[in-house]
């Protein structure tokens, strides 16, 4: 009783997870630089963003997507790995069955009337056995690979969540940059029919003597840039479609149906407090689970230097007779206790505990590098958010203007009041002005995207605090 009470003890303690490890020694601000409220996860963050394309788009990609499927096999191997690495904590079991024929010669002997013949003898052997082994883990080696297993397949869970938020990323930003492209080819096209009608009029006032042949070369290389950067704006919005249509797990045919428009920037998100940010990325989590499993496994490398017991028994039948193998009066059986101490290998043992004491090493460096990266993101982040909204106000407004003083030199121009050079500055400005306020807003909402990523997903308000019943 006492024996499988201590049995079940080992097998218990040997499931438990690696423990929590402590993240490295850094200091780290109670805030972040710029204000931020605190909220909770929300796993559905991209439908914020107020696009129901878009939003289909992500839930097909995290569907169909090779390289999600890929991450989530890398988990079930992981698991796989996890319930070997534990087996050995159990007694092994296995039945054996044998039979044997075997044939001697007597040569040497004497035997009355034999003659020349040599003395032969022939044995038939038929056996059943059970058989059982089990290695006592005295200094807990096979536990610690139990851990660092199990702690490995907590390092494949948070990979494949941060594969799905980094695919919903990546999914997002290619859509707002196809559907910006759809935009900046209607504003190429407004351009290429502006400038055609400009050199049109021109051509006209030329060939009646009221414009200089400078005049209509520059109309004619204004408009042959704009068609150039047409073709260009073309060329740069089928290849987002065909990105997006590729992470959706869809043939890249470039026939992706987009949004007219970008949508508007969703109220800002509350980004928590620094500290909370180890439990929320993934990557964090990984680089924890990954110092975990490296601690475990130096325990285990210690351990091996110590004296294994293993303890191994079988009993079965052995008989000269098949039939015999049913009857009791042949019953056989052997147990065996084994200690073990190693006492010189070469140095391979201390070796492998050198090798984990540096697995360990690197571990611990390389959880505060992606941690004083995952900061670094986060701060970059509600930066672009501040810079990109006062970039986003002033592009707008230049655009405005720009546009006003491009019809103002149009109608000068046609006046006689002003020269071609004026004329196409403005018609330049008018169009550059626009182009940069539109990829300023797909840059505002890539921004939004990548505070979603260096936050380790969405975030809803916090609760209020009535205790009064909500609705479900």
């Amino acid at each position: 009783m006492n024996l499988r009470c201590g049995l079940l003890a080992l097998v218990l303690a040997g499931c438990a997870a690696a423990p929590r490890v402590s993240p490295p020694d850094l200091e780290v601000p109670s805030a972040w630089t710029l204000t931020a409220a605190v909220g909770a996860v929300d796993s559905l963050w991209w439908s914020g963003l107020g696009d129901s394309l878009a939003t289909g788009l992500v839930l097909q990609a995290l569907g169909h997507n090779y390289n999600l499927q890929a991450a989530a096999a890398r988990l079930d191997a992981a698991l796989a790995q996890a319930r070997i690495a534990g087996a050995p904590l159990w007694p092994q079991a296995g039945v054996d069955l044998s039979g044997a024929r075997a044939r001697r010669n007597f040569i040497g002997l004497p035997i009355p009337g034999a003659g020349d013949r040599v003395l032969t003898s022939t044995s038939t052997t038929y056996g059943a056995s059970l058989n059982l082994g089990w290695e006592v883990d005295l200094w807990g080696r096979l536990r610690a690979g139990t851990a660092a297993a199990r702690a490995d397949v907590q390092v494949a869970r948070a990979e494949l969540r941060g594969a799905h938020l980094s695919l919903a990323a990546q999914t997002l930003r290619a859509f707002f940059a196809a559907v910006e492209g759809r935009r900046q080819i209607e504003l190429a096209q407004a351009t290429v029919d502006n400038f055609s009608l400009s050199s049109r009029q021109v051509r006209d006032q030329y060939e009646r003597g009221l414009r200089p042949s400078l005049d209509l070369r520059l109309a004619l290389s204004s408009l042959a840039g704009a068609e150039a950067s047409l073709a260009q704006r073309q060329r740069l919005q089928r290849a987002a479609l065909r990105q997006v249509e590729v992470l959706a797990g869809r043939y890249p045919g470039a026939l992706l149906q987009t949004s007219a428009e970008l949508p508007p920037l969703p109220p800002p998100v509350p980004a928590g407090l620094p500290a909370e940010l180890v439990g929320r990325r993934p990557d964090l989590v990984a680089a924890e689970r990954r110092l975990a499993a490296a601690d475990a496994r130096l325990a285990a490398a210690r351990a091996a230097l110590y004296p294994r017991l293993s303890l191994t028994a079988s009993g079965g039948r052995s008989s000269g007779e098949l039939g015999d193998l049913l009857d009791g009066d042949f019953a056989v059986w052997n147990l065996v206790g084994n200690l073990s101490q190693p006492l010189f290998q070469g140095g391979r043992l201390r070796a492998g505990v050198d090798l984990a004491r540096a697995g360990r090493e690197g571990a611990v460096a390389a959880y505060a590098q992606v941690l004083l990266q995952a900061f670094a993101e986060v701060e970059s982040a509600l930066d672009a958010e501040t810079f990109l909204q006062t970039q986003e106000q002033a592009l707008r407004t230049a655009a405005d203007e720009a546009l006003a003083a491009r019809r103002l030199a149009e109608e000068r121009y046609q006046r006689g009041l002003s020269d071609m050079i004026t004329l196409l500055t403005a018609q330049n400005s008018a169009f550059e002005s626009e182009s940069r306020w539109l990829a300023t807003r797909r840059q505002q909402l890539e921004a939004r995207v990548d505070l979603h990523l260096a936050l380790g997903g969405g975030f809803a308000p916090e609760p209020d605090t009535d205790d009064s019943p909500r609705p479900e």
